[in-house]
């Protein structure tokens, strides 16, 4: 119906002209006392004939209407198969079309190729500012003094605020390398508690863990970011205490620690792109970055991370690792 109103809203003064000129006609018969059936006869006809071309018309009119329909749902670059023109206002809107889409396609492969030329040079410096960091733990090694521990922790943020750029440079890339196998989960916890061994004693944080001795489908390397991530938060925000390290059935990862937890209202918005929420705002060195990585990087693997907190409780947060194995034959 709506369609049927456009279309008649569109051809009115074609049917305005029609109507005249038919009135016209049937009024000058009319004033000539020509016969009633000589006058409605050819009169008839014409309206006949003009609705059978108007239905005609309308036909072509609503197939094009479908054929633009399906195309606006497609993408501009893969936009084709346009209806034939009718007239030359429609050819004339697809020549536009034509030279705006080409506009775009060119405009679009110059933000790739200077998005990619950023992403290569940000992955650069990002590895390449692992030399002098490495170089400046080496110097550290041989004194063991306040201001050389001082100086040993603020560099291990620094190694890891570039671990989180290299993380989100390669989430967004399309080289991302994804090696999805069976792995020890053990090993892999192992690693990300040996990384923090030195926070733990610093800062005097019991840990609870017992070996697990199971097999989890995933990539290492992926996971154990994502591990290191969620110690690093649960060392952040634990003034003293335990941290404890536990699987559940079927296959959860659990890291609970008894920090200082997060405020309801926040609980919702952790995973959010660069949320700090109220820990974060007084804390003032929280990106806001890393349990958004960790979000994608689990729904990139096939898991799923869920959090659960209390304030001045503590925190847990439940790695769900279980996943279907590929079927091979």
């Amino acid at each position: 119906m709506r369609f049927f109103l456009s279309y008649l809203k569109q051809r009115r003064t074609g049917l305005f002209v029609f109507f005249l000129f038919s009135t016209i006609f049937l009024c000058v018969f009319l004033l000539y006392h020509l016969p009633i059936g000589a006058v409605l006869y050819p009169t008839g006809l014409c309206v006949l004939i003009g609705i059978c071309f108007l239905l005609y018309d309308m036909q072509k009119a609503y197939h094009k209407h479908q054929c633009l329909s399906r195309l606006q749902k497609l993408s501009a670059s893969v936009m084709e198969g346009f209806p034939q023109c009718d007239t030359i206002d429609d050819a004339d809107y697809q020549q536009i079309i034509h030279i705006l889409r080409e506009e775009q396609r060119k405009i679009e492969n110059q933000m790739n190729i200077r998005y990619t030329e950023m992403i290569d040079y940000y992955t650069v410096w990002a590895h390449q500012i692992k030399t002098p960091i490495a170089s400046m733990r080496l110097n550290l090694q041989n004194e063991d003094t306040a201001f050389s521990r001082m100086v040993s922790e603020d560099l291990f943020r620094i190694e890891q605020y570039v671990e989180m750029v290299l993380c989100y440079l390669r989430l967004d890339s399309s080289s991302t390398d994804y090696l999805i196998r069976e792995y020890d989960l053990d090993s892999i916890v192992k690693q990300s508690i040996k990384k923090f061994a030195s926070q733990f004693i610093r800062r005097k944080i019991h840990l609870y863990y017992n070996p697990i001795h199971t097999l989890v489908l995933t990539d290492e390397k992926w996971l154990l970011f994502v591990l290191e991530q969620v110690l690093s938060n649960a060392l952040k925000y634990t003034e003293c205490g335990s941290i404890a390290i536990f699987l559940e059935e079927p296959l959860t990862l659990c890291i609970r620690d008894t920090g200082i937890g997060i405020a309801p209202e926040d609980l919702p918005r952790i995973f959010e792109k660069g949320y700090t929420g109220y820990n974060g705002r007084n804390d003032k060195k929280a990106s806001g970055i890393g349990l958004y990585l960790c979000r994608r990087i689990c729904n990139n693997l096939g898991h799923t991370i869920a959090v659960e907190s209390s304030l001045g409780e503590g925190t847990i947060v439940r790695l769900d690792l279980f996943r279907e194995k590929l079927k091979t034959e």
